[in-house]
């Protein structure tokens, strides 16, 4: 029997980086049930100052998912709040896989807060390393 998985970062403001990497992707992210966490906030379960207001939607402060939603089986990608920011390298990246539309994905993503670092090449296969808004290195391949 295999296991599922989710991929986590951490991130300064997880629904803005989730909804970033949402349109990166083409994914979606995950939509909030905004009766379900006032339930658990007027039980106890819950406290206010765990929930925020982001775009108009009563959501989790605690995080953002995003998933494929034409691949459901494909993990999701969880941003969840960390109070320190990125200091170093990623141990762990993206690659997106763009294949002929290497430059034009670049370009959008640039124009969208990413930030190109280099460009790299190692036999037939090209990369762009590039950056999202928050720091995370990611390539597209």
């Amino acid at each position: 029997m295999g296991y599922g998985f989710q991929v986590t970062v951490d991130s300064s403001s997880p629904h803005t980086l989730a909804k970033w990497w949402a349109a990166a992707l083409g994914w979606r992210v995950e939509p909030s049930n905004e009766d379900f966490i006032r339930g658990l906030v007027a039980a106890g379960h819950a406290r206010e100052e765990d929930t925020e207001i982001f775009e108009g939607v009563l959501v989790w402060k605690a995080g953002a998912a995003i998933s494929d939603p034409e691949v459901p089986a494909r993990p999701r990608v969880l941003f969840q709040l960390v109070p320190e920011g990125k200091t170093v390298k990623n141990r762990l990246h993206f690659d997106i896989r763009a294949g002929e539309d290497r430059e034009a994905l670049a370009g959008r993503l640039a124009e969208a807060g990413a930030t190109v670092l280099h460009r790299g090449r190692q036999g037939p296969n090209e990369w762009i390393t590039m950056t999202d808004p928050e720091g995370n290195e990611f390539c597209v391949a």
